[in-house]
């Protein structure tokens, strides 16, 4: 059986679903307790973070390795094209959203932990030893959420730019190929990265950053959203995932 180790709230986490989901492959979601994730991730990985896929003996760690992997060992539903122009261009973009994941993460963190603990019910995940213990949990992971994202007004007010800076070159590239998919005439790498990394900003019903009537959200986050849905960006990935986000595992993991 194939396993994912995972953070449920992760997006680069949900690229990773979605890339074997579209490869209509088998594998279940395991959670990880943040902080404790890096000493496993490490000694299995060499390195510290998720999305992390064991394959049978093999594992294999980040997104896009992860993309690379399932395409070459299962080559149906592929991912990238065997046109070199085209394939050179979707991994320029996998590789840019890397640096907008990153920004978004910092920024919609900031905001959506300023406004209520969801995000932390949802790292705390609905069993085990985090939900038992949950009012020390939420004050440990709030911290280490804090702390290892950089999660201070200066940092945060940089993501921003950042990542609206990406946006902007991401539309332009959307608009080039005449705003049906980021390369090429179907589904592949390049639109599940995109559509992945600006879910959490779209709150995509769905997935794990679909907010509840009675969530409060940030002014700031409210205008930001529908500045992103003003664009065409921002209607392209509802429409991809309303038509093509086929999930085959539950995003909450085990």
């Amino acid at each position: 059986m194939r396993i994912l180790y995972q953070f449920p709230l992760s997006h680069f986490c949900e690229k990773a679903r979605w890339l074997l989901d579209h490869k209509e492959l088998d594998y279940v979601a395991q959670n990880m307790i943040p902080g404790v994730h890096r000493a496993f991730a490490k000694l299995k990985t060499g390195q510290n973070s998720l999305p992390i896929l064991r394959d049978k003996e093999k594992w294999i760690a980040d997104s896009t390795q992860i993309a690379l992997y399932l395409d070459d060992v299962y080559p149906e539903h592929s991912l990238l094209r065997s046109d070199l122009k085209l394939r050179k261009k979707a991994i320029e973009i996998n590789d840019l959203t890397n640096q907008l994941g990153v920004s978004v993460r910092r920024w919609g963190l900031a905001q959506a932990l300023s406004e209520s603990d969801e995000p932390l019910e949802i790292m705390i995940g609905e069993k085990g030893y985090l939900r038992k213990f949950q009012k020390i949990s939420k004050l440990l992971i709030k911290t280490l959420v804090s702390t290892s994202y950089q999660l201070d007004d200066e940092q945060v007010a940089l993501a921003k730019e950042n990542m609206h800076e990406i946006i902007l070159q991401l539309n332009d590239q959307l608009i080039q190929n005449q705003a049906r998919y980021m390369v090429g005439d179907r589904l592949g790498l390049a639109d599940i990265a995109v559509c992945s990394m600006l879910a959490p900003l779209l709150e995509i019903s769905g997935t794990p950053w679909e907010r509840e009537y009675h969530q409060p959200v940030s002014s700031e986050f409210e205008d930001y959203q529908n500045q992103l849905l003003d664009l065409p960006i921002g209607q392209y990935v509802k429409r991809i995932y309303a038509n093509e986000r086929n999930a085959r595992v539950d995003w909450r993991g085990i």
